[in-house]
C-alpha cells in the first residue's frame, strides 16, 4: 500500500489543526530510546508507564508477558495508548529472551533499571547511545536473564529509608531525565522522514470514526485505478 497516497487520502477527514498537532508531536518523536516492561502484572503501573513514554515522546513499548497478561487502562493511560507503538512478546517458551534478541537486533542497548550497588545513577547515564531501558515486575523486578544479559545497570538516586520506587514512578524518572538530556545533544535522535510518514499515516486511521468503510472504499477505489 503506498503510504503516502493514503495519507492524502486520509487527510481529507481531518481537521486543519489535528493534522498540525499530529506534525508538530512527530518532530518531538524518537526511537533512539525505548522501553522494555517485563511481566508487570499490575494495569495500573502498565497505563501509568505508557503515559509516561508518550509525555516524553518515546514511540515504542515492547512489553513481555511471561507470566502475566496485562493492558492499558483508559482512565490512567488517558489515551496515550492510540498514539504509541506497541510490541508484544508472548508466544514463545521464552519471551523474556525473544525480547532481548528483538531489540538488539534494532541496535539498542540495554539497560536494566535496578537498585543494586553496582548500578549507574540515571544523572550519570550516556544518553547519546541507542538504548532500551528495561523496567520489572512489581517486588521482584527485572529478571536474572534480563539482568545477566543487560550491557548496563541503571538506577535512581533515594535518600530515604525506603529502599525502591513503585516502577510506574521510577520509569517517569527516568524517562524525563534522560529524555531531556538527549534533546540537548547533537546527536540525531529524531525519527526519519519515512517513519513519521508511517507513523502520521496510523495516527490519521486512529483519529477518524468509520476508519474500516473508509478503508475499504480507498481499497476498492485503488484497485480500480
Amino acid at each position: 500500500m503506498d503510504t503516502q497516497h493514503l495519507t492524502q487520502y486520509l487527510e481529507a477527514f481531518v481537521t486543519e489543526e489535528r493534522k498540525e498537532i499530529f506534525q508538530k508531536v512527530l518532530q518531538e518523536r524518537t526511537r533512539h530510546f525505548t522501553v522494555i516492561l517485563e511481566d508487570l502484572y499490575q494495569k495500573h503501573n502498565t497505563s501509568a508507564i505508557t503515559r509516561s513514554c508518550e509525555v516524553f515522546g518515546i514511540q515504542d513499548l515492547h512489553i513481555i508477558e511471561n507470566k502475566y497478561k496485562t493492558y492499558v487502562s483508559n482512565q490512567v493511560g488517558k489515551g496515550s495508548q492510540k498514539w504509541l507503538t506497541f510490541h508484544r512478546y508472548n508466544q514463545e517458551a521464552h519471551n523474556t529472551q525473544a525480547c532481548i534478541d528483538a531489540v538488539k537486533a534494532q541496535g539498542y542497548q540495554i539497560i536494566a533499571t535496578t537498585p543494586h550497588e553496582t548500578s549507574k545513577f540515571v544523572g550519570d547515564f550516556d544518553v547519546t547511545k541507542k538504548s532500551a531501558f528495561v523496567f520489572g515486575v512489581e517486588k521482584e523486578g527485572v529478571s536474572d536473564m534480563m539482568l545477566e544479559q543487560a550491557d548496563g545497570h541503571l538506577k535512581v538516586p533515594m535518600y530515604g529509608f525506603t529502599e525502591s520506587l513503585n516502577v510506574s514512578v521510577a520509569a517517569a524518572i527516568v524517562l524525563q531525565d534522560v529524555s531531556t538530556r538527549m534533546r540537548n545533544t547533537s546527536i540525531k535522535w529524531e525519527l526519519s522522514p519515512e517513519e513519521q510518514q508511517e507513523i502520521y499515516a496510523a495516527w490519521l486511521k486512529k483519529s477518524i470514526k468509520s476508519i474500516d468503510k473508509i478503508m475499504e472504499r480507498y481499497q476498492q477505489d485503488s484497485a480500480s485505478l
